[in-house]
């Protein structure tokens, strides 16, 4: 080997070894470089998680709050679509849905929001992070309904409120074609511990603010009450405080009818009112017949579709979850019933929220009774007044003018002009008069009418019972206005016999399956409407009943108009003035 031949290999020997070193160097930078990458990722993301936390927390309004966690849950992990399901008061289905990603237009296609099948529900029975490739593939795979968006990638987390699952939080199809891995199990995790607290503070506050607004009605309405409100007023406030406050759909009050075993609905406000005021209930079929039979709450799932209840007449419409609460305690102060119905697909009134119900009906109970009694002493003071007036009316007045009329006989006897004498006799005979009107206004003072059952509401409601068993169904009766305080004795008989009869004429001829009758007053005229689906009034069938009510109406200077179409069915009107025009 030549001098030059070996230098050349020596230079080439120190350039190898130059390269080497530099190569490793440049893996080492790489290396560092993707561990700084990574290190500014998680930096990012956990920035990002607290951020999501501290704007989750900072919710109190619980659906407000639910939103924030779903759209915080879809940015963290760079989710396509989010859900939050809250489990229902069951523990099996889910009672409440709130979504990311998805238009109103899409969810109106799609149909209504799931209740928990598939791989919703295998969350609900084992809560624990779940995370799918592909949600086809897993044994609880349900399918999508029509219209629904495709979702192959899927992670769920449960959330807990004080160990017990709220509900679900559900993320499909990660950005990017990518799959979710166990850091975004980890941080969806971490999320959902700081949900559970922002849902539980909510909750709280929610409930702090309930118990306010029922703190606030129950004042209001012993205000109304033990100044001197009318009870009809006191009744409208508490449906419409229980009704706003649950935000029910509809609220009605009932309460018992005098000697008639039946409750009458005196209020509803709210969904389709005027189809339940004025409603006679049975004690049985009904809810608030239930409640006030058993003193306890009684409630529905979907008051529209319950066995329990009978849906004649029509007046459940459009509504669902329902709950009837005594007005009272069992110990023989139920005063009446509070039912409250919210719109079909609402969600049912839980526990918790039937326990405040019912506190609030007790508390108006109370204020009802104070201010029964507060009205009975002042009637007692009246009566105590009364009985003063007609002693004393007896004790002096009456002496003073039997003794003036004695001494005017006597004195009679000594005029001797003819004229002077008749017109002393006649102011005798006056004064004998006006003792027997006193006495007559003693008497009206110190009566006692028992008047138990004998109004006109009490004898149309068992004139009604009594048909049931010759209809074969209980007629449906509706009363409304102030019956036993404005329709005179006279015109009440006359009504009676007039529903007695024509009562009567639906079971013997009409065939019918369903009666409805309703009884009011305005104040100046009633009337009496009886409507059934039978096959009519044939045109050369008898009219002797229809002429007894007629006379009946001409008597009292009112009419009878009835309506049998070729359809069939019958309405019979018959209206009469309670007071002279």
């Amino acid at each position: 080997m030549s001098r030059q031949d070996l230098e050349d290999e020596v230079e080439g020997s120190e350039e190898a070894r130059v390269r080497l070193p530099q190569l490793r160097l440049d893996e080492l930078l790489d290396e560092l470089q993707a561990r700084l990458d990574a290190a500014r990722g998680t930096r990012d993301r956990v920035h990002s998680l607290l951020e999501a936390v501290l704007s989750v927390g900072r919710e109190l309004d619980l659906e407000q709050a639910l939103h924030s966690i779903v759209e915080a849950a879809a940015v963290l992990v760079d989710a396509e679509y989010a859900a939050l399901g809250v489990i229902g008061p069951d523990g099996k289905r889910l009672s409440a849905f709130h979504t990311v990603g998805v238009t109103e237009e899409q969810i109106a296609r799609i149909g209504p929001f799931p209740e928990g099948h598939g791989i919703l529900g295998e969350l609900i029975r084992n809560p624990e992070p779940l995370r799918l490739p592909k949600l086809s593939e897993h044994p609880a795979s349900y399918g999508f309904p029509p219209n629904h968006p495709p979702m192959n990638t899927f992670l769920g987390v449960p959330i807990r409120v004080r160990e017990q699952v709220f509900g679900n939080l559900y993320l499909t199809e990660k950005r990017g074609g990518a799959q979710f891995d166990e850091e975004d199990a980890s941080v969806t995790s971490t999320l959902a511990v700081a949900a559970g607290v922002a849902i539980d503070n909510a909750r709280l506050y929610e409930e702090s603010r309930q118990r306010e607004r029922w703190l606030r009605a129950n004042a209001e309405i012993t205000h109304s009450l033990m100044s001197g409100g009318d009870l009809t007023k006191a009744l409208v406030l508490i449906a419409e405080r229980a009704r706003d406050i649950t935000g029910s759909a509809l609220a009605a009050v009932a309460m018992p009818m005098e000697g008639a075993g039946s409750l009458g609905v005196e209020i509803a406000v709210g969904m389709d009112a005027d189809h339940h005021r004025g409603l006679v209930l049975p004690l049985d079929r009904t809810l608030m017949g239930l409640a006030f039979a058993g003193a306890a709450p009684v409630s529905s799932q979907d008051v529209g579709h319950d066995d329990r209840v009978s849906q004649e007449p029509p007046r459940f419409q459009g509504l669902g979850p329902a709950v009837a609460v005594p007005i009272g305690t069992g110990d023989g102060g139920v005063r009446g019933v509070l039912l409250l119905a919210r719109e079909t697909g609402g969600t049912i009134f839980s526990t918790e929220e039937t326990d405040t119900l019912q506190g609030f009906a007790a508390q108006a109970a109370i204020a009802l009774e104070l201010a029964e009694r507060r009205r009975d002493a002042e009637e007692i003071a009246v009566l105590q007044d009364r009985d003063r007036i007609a002693r004393d009316l007896h004790d002096l007045a009456i002496q003073r003018l039997f003794a003036t009329g004695m001494t005017l006989q006597s004195a009679g006897r000594l005029i001797e002009h003819t004229e002077a004498s008749e017109r002393v006799l006649r102011a005798v005979d006056d004064l004998d008069e006006t003792i027997k009107i006193i006495r007559s206004t003693i008497f009206g003072l110190r009566a006692r009418a028992d008047g138990a059952g004998t109004g006109l509401r009490a004898r149309a409601v068992r004139v009604a019972g009594e048909a049931a068993p010759v209809l074969g169904f209980a007629p449906s009766l509706r009363m409304d206005g102030l019956l036993d305080t404005d329709v005179p004795r006279e015109i009440a008989d006359h009504a009676v016999a007039v529903l007695a009869e024509a009562l009567t004429n639906v079971a013997r001829h009409a065939r019918a399956d369903r009666a409805e009758v309703s009884l009011s007053t305005d104040g100046r005229e009633l009337v009496l409407t009886v409507r059934d689906d039978g096959v009519g009034i044939p045109p050369e069938g008898r009219r002797s009943g229809l002429a007894n009510m007629a006379e009946r109406a001409a008597e009292l200077g009112g009419s009878l108009e009835w309506d049998s179409p070729a359809g069939g069915g019958t309405t019979l009107v018959w209206r009469v003035p309670v007071k002279a025009p």
